[in-house]
């Protein structure tokens, strides 16, 4: 690792062509990662797709105008040198590997690459004695600083406001696929599934520390098993519902704070105290999960409650009449 660092060149010591080298091979790779946005966007959201296109293109451009300029003052031969072979040099996050990038966060990845360019020439420009090279790298740091104006101009084209709102609940729909519905499905299993083991143990031995084991193991394991199960049936391909570690880490997450969440009271030595602390608890876990599924999943508030607060009353009882017995 330490050679490999060492080899780098700074910017500083870089000629005058290996600059415009560098130049050429940074805009050649921007407009292959706005292509790549593209192709990732294109079948949910053709008119952003539309736009980063756009922006490819722009890249393209300012990539013929540096060879042209580097054939007229160094001849045919450009020099390889990359990013990754200068030190200091502003380096891409690879983002665009991931399989699920939301809307906003490859929109946001855009910008943060037009400003990284516009620095990036402003700082070239002064590089160079040349006047042609100089202002040709001052002209492009300013395309750079209007790319935001032309983002805008090519969204008012192809990103209609229709376009826009569309494109606006099919991510407001990933997000609830993705990380919504899997924590939710562990939140209602957390809360629900655990109520009858610590109940049931609660009432059998009226210890709170033996109450208190039962509830972390059985919480704990609970989100273990969901978190692996959520990511390993569907990996989200063909079902389109995001990432399957995304899915995983939400719904593991969700159903151990559900079991923990009537668990944890019974760090409270006294077993009655504790146990009415529990059971506050669980009224307060029920309606939430109502009211979650009422307002992401837009099930009718009523229908909520007698799914999620009855059945879980429902499996209360069971656990307490079982360990009281």
């Amino acid at each position: 690792m330490f050679s490999a660092l060492a080899a780098r060149r700074r910017f500083s010591d870089l000629s005058e062509q290996e600059v415009l080298a560098l130049a050429i091979s940074s805009e050649e790779d921007d407009a292959r990662i706005y292509r790549t946005y593209a192709e990732r966007l294109r079948v949910q959201y053709p008119a952003t797709a539309a736009v980063f296109e756009g922006m490819a293109a722009e890249e393209d451009e300012h990539r013929r105008m540096l060879i042209e300029r580097h054939q007229a003052r160094f001849g045919e031969v450009i020099p390889l040198i990359r990013r990754e072979h200068v030190a200091g040099y502003y380096a891409r996050k690879p983002v665009w590997l991931a399989a699920n990038l939301s809307l906003d966060k490859i929109r946001a990845e855009a910008e943060a690459m037009e400003r990284d360019a516009a620095s990036f020439y402003i700082h070239a420009a002064q590089h160079t004695q040349d006047a042609a090279t100089r202002k040709l790298l001052g002209d492009l740091a300013e395309a750079e600083q209007d790319h935001e104006k032309r983002a805008e101009e090519l969204e008012a084209t192809n990103l209609t406001h229709d376009a826009r709102d569309e494109e606006n609940r099919a991510a407001y729909r990933q997000f609830i696929l993705t990380w919504v519905q899997p924590g939710l499905a562990g939140l209602m299993d957390g809360s629900v599934s655990t109520l009858a083991p610590i109940f049931a143990t609660a009432f059998a031995t009226q210890n709170s520390h033996t109450t208190l084991l039962v509830g972390l193991a059985s919480a704990v394991g609970a989100g273990i098993s969901m978190g692996f199960t959520e990511a390993a049936h569907d990996d989200g391909v063909i079902s389109g519902r995001g990432s399957p570690i995304k899915r995983g880490l939400a719904s593991g997450l969700m159903t151990a704070a559900g079991g923990l969440g009537h668990a944890l009271p019974y760090l409270i030595a006294d077993f009655w105290t504790a146990t009415m602390v529990a059971v506050m608890v669980v009224f307060v876990e029920l309606w939430l999960i109502a009211w979650i599924q009422n307002r992401y999943m837009e099930t009718p508030f009523l229908r909520a409650v007698v799914q999620v607060v009855i059945g879980g009353v429902l499996v209360f009882l069971a656990g307490t009449l079982i360990g009281a017995g």
